[in-house]
């Protein structure tokens, strides 16, 4: 009987009529015929709210699910479905009511179904994660409705379920895609062209149509006595290493991702077309020290260490130290590899600070340093100003915008590449320039 009590819900539609009986009884004074209309249907009323309730417990009735994937990838839409069955052999009407996690903040998600006799109906809806870390989806709330409508009967499913939110896989997924299908021009890969001949022996293979003539083989072909060519491949097994800065400068936000996020969906794209590609992957992260350090290897199971490695990243306030990376980076890394380093500065003489540990890594490996452009700051110098004080205030902002051009350009000086992105074109042109500096040779 508890059970019964805490599951039914009065309609509005039992609240209006109890409002019209109430209406009617007051005219009754003034026109009588009225009053017997409304002794009729007071008297009726908990004969129809009990065939109500009959149809709605007469049996379990309702099935309801939740269909989602056992991990929610952040910054994308992730679809997720809910599934309903009609068990009943007449129609309901059903409220859908899903409980989201409090990230989220979304507290009016509801469907409004029709199932007729033993029908069955799949609600899709997506949600978009924008912080990595666990989310508790609460009850997927059912109240089911007969076509009297008077009360509706509750059903709770799937109670409190807890789903990790991993860095971006759908976004990796999607280029990894693209690379296997040599489709990459699609999302706005640049097609680069191949420049002199970074290339490895492969193998001497009789000469057929179509071949260079540059690489006949004339001492294999003097001793075969037919024609013989040197065959070559690309260079393979080279070291990529994403650095990911997870200091207090990465904290800024761009469209509710923190831009540490954003570099951590872009290394674990170019990781995984890096090993598309033949090349190692390997990460390290740091700030006032250096937290994790994942070898650069091409191995299976290499993509899954990185991705729980990238999981539990997390930003902090202290200042990153350079020096610190700079000494892991001399220990650990022995072969000459392409360095990725994801950071952030918004000014030259920031930048600058940090200078003496750039070269030094430069030294020994490619080094390149991603940072992000202010697209707020962007879009503001784009309006035209109209008072004084907005030209004030553009004026400066400009200053701030000049200096990051400034930073590339003192960073091009001393041999170290350079890419000043939009966050949202951050993955785009982090492997733009790895095919770039794959393509010249110099990795």
């Amino acid at each position: 009987m508890i059970r019964l009590y805490k599951s039914i819900f009065f309609t509005s539609r039992f609240f209006l009529i109890c409002g019209l009986l109430v209406l009617l009884a007051l005219l009754s004074w003034k026109w009588p015929f009225l009053y017997g209309i409304v002794w009729t249907a007071v008297i009726a009323l908990p004969f129809i709210l009990l065939a109500d309730i009959i149809l709605l417990w007469s049996r379990k009735g309702l099935l309801a699910r939740r269909e989602m994937m056992e991990k929610l990838s952040n910054g994308d839409q992730n679809e997720i479905k809910i599934y309903l069955e009609n068990r009943f052999p007449y129609p309901v009407w059903l409220k859908v009511v899903d409980e989201l996690p409090v990230q989220f903040q979304a507290r009016n998600l509801a469907f409004k179904v029709y199932l007729g006799p033993f029908g069955k109906k799949i609600l899709n809806y997506k949600v978009r994660p924008v912080r990595r870390g666990e989310y508790t989806f609460g009850a997927v709330n059912v109240l089911t409705s007969t076509v009297l409508g008077l009360i509706e009967r509750k059903f709770i499913f799937d109670n409190d379920i807890t789903v990790p939110v991993y860095p971006s896989f759908i976004q990796m997924r999607k280029y990894e895609l693209l690379a296997i299908s040599q489709r990459l021009v699609d999302a706005g890969i640049k097609k680069i062209r191949r420049i002199g001949q970074n290339t490895e022996f492969d193998q001497i293979k009789e000469y057929v149509s179509g071949d260079d003539p540059r690489t006949v083989n004339w001492k294999a072909t003097a001793r075969k006595n037919r024609l013989m060519v040197n065959t070559y491949q690309d260079e393979k097994s080279q070291q990529v290493y994403s650095l990911i800065d997870m200091g207090r400068v990465m904290k800024m936000p761009f469209e509710e991702m923190t831009l540490l996020d954003y570099a951590i969906n872009a290394s674990l794209v170019i990781s995984n077309i890096a090993m598309l590609k033949y090349d190692k992957a390997g990460v390290i992260t740091f700030s006032h020290r250096v937290h994790n350090t994942l070898k650069a290897e091409r191995k299976g199971l290499q993509m899954m260490q990185v991705l729980e490695m990238l999981y539990k990243a997390k930003t902090g306030y202290q200042e990153s130290d350079y020096g610190k990376l700079y000494a892991q980076v001399k220990r650990t890394i022995t072969q000459r590899s392409l360095l990725l380093l994801f950071t952030n500065f918004e000014t030259l003489a920031g930048m600058q600070r940090q200078m003496t540990f750039f070269r030094r890594m430069a030294k020994d490996h490619l080094l390149v340093v991603i940072f992000f452009e202010n697209t707020e700051l962007r879009s503001f110098l784009d309006r035209k100003p109209e008072t004084i004080q907005e030209i004030y205030y553009q004026t400066i902002a400009e200053k701030f915008a000049y200096e990051k051009k400034l930073i590339v350009r003192e960073l091009g000086l001393y041999g170290i590449h350079a890419v000043f992105t939009a966050p949202e074109n951050l993955t785009v042109n982090t492997i733009n320039k790895y095919l770039e500096l794959k393509a010249r040779g110099l990795i």
